[in-house]
C-alpha cells in the first residue's frame, strides 16, 4: 500500500528541476508511504514518477519504487497488492523469468514484459493503480483494479499531464488551478460523493474503475479503455446462472472466499482485521481464524450511545472465535475532535459522516497492526441493503395503480409538513412502545411519499440514493449532468431490478463513497486495508447467484450468512442491524452549532458564491429547531466548505 504521483511534461526542465516538483508532491502524500520514498526522471522526455512506500511485502530494498522491468524497458510505480503474484511468478518462471526478490512489483513488471500491459492487467487479480513509463515506445500509461479499491487521479494543467493518488500532490505542481467544477459540487449534493470518473476541479478526473489510460504525447486527450467491464461480468452471470443446490452454493461461496482471505493474509508485517460483529466483519475474520494456528488480531470501536453501540456484540463473537480482540469506547469529544483533520483526510469534499467513526477504528487498529482486513462489499454483492427488499416490497403495494392515482396519494400525504407529524410523534413519545419512540414519523411519511410517486423503479432508486434531490437548485450555476444511474446506456441486461439496483450500487456507491471511506481513513493513519469480498472470483460467482438465495423472507445475505453460520452460532448474528453511526443531529444542534453557524453563515454563502443561501438557511433553521432532522443535507454542505477553507489556505 502506497502513494504514487507524477507528470508528463514537453521536455524544457533539468533532472534537479523535475525532481524537485516531484519531491515535493510525493511529501504531499508521505501518510500513504511512509517508510520510503523514490523518484524518477526523464528530462529528454519530460516524465517524472514518484512513489511513497508502506512497506508490507518484501521489505528489503528489493521492493522499492520506481522499479525498472528486467529488460529495462518499463519503469513503474504502483499503489496497492496484487493477491495472486506468487500464482504468476511461478507461471512466469516457467516462461524463463528469474527473480531478484519477492514482491509483486516485480512480477507485475515480468508480466507486462511477457504479455504486454493490456493483456497484463487483466492476470492481476488485486486492488492497484499504477504509471508505467514504456522506454520503447516513449508512452506512459495508468491503470486502477477493477471495482476501484485505489485512487487515482489525472489530468492536465497547462500543457502538462499530471496524475496522483490523492489531490494534495498537486499542490506542489506548478500552475495548478483550483477551480471547483459546478457540476460535480451539484453531485455531491445528491449523492454526498462526487462518483466516477468526475473530480472536485476543473480539469481533473478519476481514472474508471476496470480503466487504462495511455499517452505518448502530454497534450494527448485520449479516453480511458476498459479491460474489463462490471456489465459484462454481471450478464455472463445471468446468461449461465449458478444452478447447484442451495447447500452446493454454501460451499462454493466458502471455498472461493477461504482462498481469498489466505490471499490476502501474506503480509511480512502485522496483521488483523475489523470486527463490528455483523455479518460481513464477523465471516472475514471467521475464516481468518480457521487458517490461522495464533488468534488473529480483532479491532472495534464502541459509543457510549446505546442506538450507535455494536461493540458487545463484536465482543461476543470475538469470544467464539478466540481472536485476540481489542475494543476501544470513544466518547462524543473524541468523534468531535476528528471534525477539524476531515477535509485533509479526504482529500476531495466527501459527506458520509460514518467518516468519523471509520477513521477512529482504523486510528486505533494502525497501534497494533499494519494490515487490516474489512468485510465491505457484502450488501453490494449479496442484497444486504435494506432497500433491496424494502423498496420492492412497498413499490409491488403500489405499481398496479394508475400514475395519476399514485401521484395524487402522493400528494395528499405530503400535504402536510413533515414536522408536523415528527411533532406529533414527539407529543406522544410517553404512550407509545419504546421501538416507535425515536422515529421521525413526518420523514418517513415524507419518504414513502416519494416511492408511491415515483413514475417508474429507475426514478424510485434514484430518489432513495439523492439527499437533495434538486441539487442543482442549490448550486449556483449548478448542472446535474448524467451519471450511470440516470444513463441506461450503460446498463446489463437485467431484467429483476434489485438486481439492476445491485449492479448501480456497484458502479457507483462502493468505489465512490464505501471505498473511498475506507482507503483515505486508513491511509491518514498509514494501514492498509483489503476487501477478500472483492476477490475477482468471488465476485464473478456471485452474479451467478439466483436472487433466492441472496434475499429470504426481507432479509438480506442469506448466501453468507449461511457460510457464516458453519462457523458462529445463528443467536450471535441474527439480531436488527444498527448503522456504524453516530449522534450527528444531536451535535449539530449542541457542539458542533457554532462551527456550522460560521460556514452557513448567509453573509459568507453569498460572498463566495455556490450555492444559494435561502434554502439552505431554511434547512438549517428547521434543524436547529427539531421539527426536522437534515443531518444528512447539511452534512456535505458543511463538508464542502469545511474543504473550501483548506483548499485556500
Amino acid at each position: 500500500m502506497c502513494g504514487i504521483a507524477g507528470f508528463f511534461s514537453p521536455p524544457s526542465s533539468t533532472a534537479e528541476s523535475l525532481t524537485s516538483t516531484l519531491q515535493a508532491m510525493t511529501d504531499a502524500i508521505v501518510h500513504r508511504g511512509p517508510d520510503d520514498g523514490g523518484h524518477w526522471v526523464d528530462p529528454e522526455c519530460g516524465i517524472a514518477l514518484g512513489h511513497r512506500r508502506l512497506s508490507i511485502l518484501d521489505l528489503s530494498p528489493l521492493g522499492h519504487q520506481p522499479m525498472t522491468s528486467a529488460d529495462g524497458r518499463y519503469i513503474m510505480v504502483f499503489n496497492g497488492e496484487v493477491y495472486n503474484f506468487q500464482d504468476l511468478r511461478a507461471e512466469l518462471g516457467t516462461l524463463g523469468h528469474s527473480w531478484k526478490g519477492h514482491s509483486d512489483t516485480e512480477v507485475m513488471l515480468a508480466a507486462m514484459v511477457q504479455w504486454g500491459i493490456d493483456v497484463a492487467t487483466t492476470r492481476f487479480n488485486g486492488m492497484f493503480a499504477f504509471a508505467v513509463w514504456d522506454k520503447q515506445e516513449r508512452a506512459l500509461h495508468l491503470g486502477r483494479d477493477r471495482l476501484g479499491e485505489k485512487p487515482l487521479y489525472y489530468g492536465w494543467v497547462g500543457d502538462s499531464f499530471v496524475f496522483c493518488s490523492e489531490l494534495k500532490s498537486l499542490r506542489a505542481f506548478p500552475g495548478f488551478e483550483r477551480n471547483v467544477d459546478r457540476a460535480s459540487l451539484t453531485q455531491l449534493l445528491r449523492f454526498n460523493y462526487v462518483p466516477d470518473p468526475h473530480c472536485i476541479f476543473q480539469g481533473l478526473h478519476k481514472l474508471p474503475p476496470g480503466g487504462l489510460i495511455s499517452l505518448q504525447q502530454p497534450t494527448d486527450r485520449p479516453e480511458p479503455r476498459l479491460y474489463w467491464a462490471l456489465r459484462d461480468v454481471i450478464q455472463r452471470g445471468m446468461a449461465k446462472p449458478f444452478v447447484g443446490t442451495e447447500a452446493e452454493a454454501t460451499d462454493r461461496l466458502e471455498e472461493l472466499l477461504t482462498q481469498s482471505v489466505k490471499q490476502r493474509m501474506i503480509a511480512d508485517v502485522p496483521l488483523g482485521a475489523f470486527l463490528s460483529g455483523g455479518i460481513d466483519s464477523s465471516l472475514i475474520v471467521a475464516l481468518m481464524q480457521s487458517q490461522s494456528t495464533r488468534p488473529v488480531r480483532t479491532f472495534t470501536i464502541g459509543f457510549h450511545e446505546k442506538d450507535h453501540n455494536e461493540a458487545h456484540f463484536a465482543k461476543e463473537v470475538a469470544r467464539h472465535l478466540k481472536t485476540d480482540h481489542t475494543e476501544l469506547y470513544v466518547t462524543g469529544q473524541d468523534a468531535l475532535d476528528v471534525i477539524p483533520s476531515l477535509p485533509d483526510l479526504y482529500d476531495e469534499p466527501f459527506g458520509d459522516y460514518s467518516q468519523i467513526p471509520t477513521y477512529l477504528v482504523c486510528k486505533m487498529a494502525r497501534e497494533h497492526v499494519t494490515v487490516a482486513l474489512s468485510g465491505d462489499a457484502g450488501d453490494e454483492l449479496f442484497g444486504g441493503y435494506e432497500r433491496y427488499f424494502v423498496g420492492r416490497s412497498l413499490w409491488s403495494k403500489f405499481a398496479w395503480m394508475p400514475g395519476p392515482l399514485r401521484q395524487a396519494l402522493a400528494a395528499s400525504m405530503t400535504m402536510l409538513p413533515a414536522g408536523f407529524w415528527n411533532g406529533l410523534g414527539v407529543a406522544a413519545r410517553p404512550i407509545l412502545p419504546e421501538r416507535f419512540r425515536q422515529i421521525p414519523f413526518g420523514d418517513k411519511l415524507h419518504k414513502l411519499a416519494e416511492v408511491v410517486g415515483a413514475p417508474g423503479m429507475e426514478t424510485l432508486y434514484l430518489n432513495l440514493m439523492s439527499h437533495w434531490k434538486s441539487p442543482a437548485d442549490i448550486v449556483i450555476q449548478g448542472d446535474d449532468r448524467p451519471t450511470s444511474i440516470t444513463d441506461k446506456t450503460g446498463w446489463p441486461d437485467v431484467t429483476d431490478f434489485t438486481h439492476r439496483m445491485m449492479h448501480l450500487d456497484m458502479e457507483t456507491y462502493l468505489p465512490g463513497d464505501i471505498l473511498v471511506k475506507v482507503d483515505r481513513a486508513a491511509m491518514g493513519v498509514s494501514l492498509e486495508t483489503r476487501v477478500p469480498l472483492l476477490d475477482q472470483h468471488v465476485m464473478e460467482f456471485a452474479w451467478t447467484v439466483p436472487y433466492s438465495m441472496k434475499v429470504k423472507n426481507n432479509k438480506g445475505k442469506w448466501l453468507m450468512r449461511e457460510v457464516l453460520y458453519k462457523h458462529v452460532p445463528r443467536a450471535l448474528i441474527d439480531r436488527p442491524k444498527r448503522g456504524f453511526g453516530i449522534p450527528l443531529d444531536v451535535w449539530l444542534r449542541g457542539p458542533l452549532r457554532d462551527w456550522a453557524e460560521n460556514l452557513l453563515d448567509e453573509n459568507r454563502l453569498k460572498q463566495e458564491g455556490y450555492f444559494h443561501a435561502a434554502p439552505l438557511r431554511q434547512k438549517w433553521r428547521e434543524h436547529l429547531s427539531g421539527t426536522r432532522n437534515w443531518q444528512f443535507y447539511l452534512w456535505e454542505v458543511l463538508m464542502f466548505q469545511a474543504w473550501l477553507d483548506r483548499w485556500r489556505a
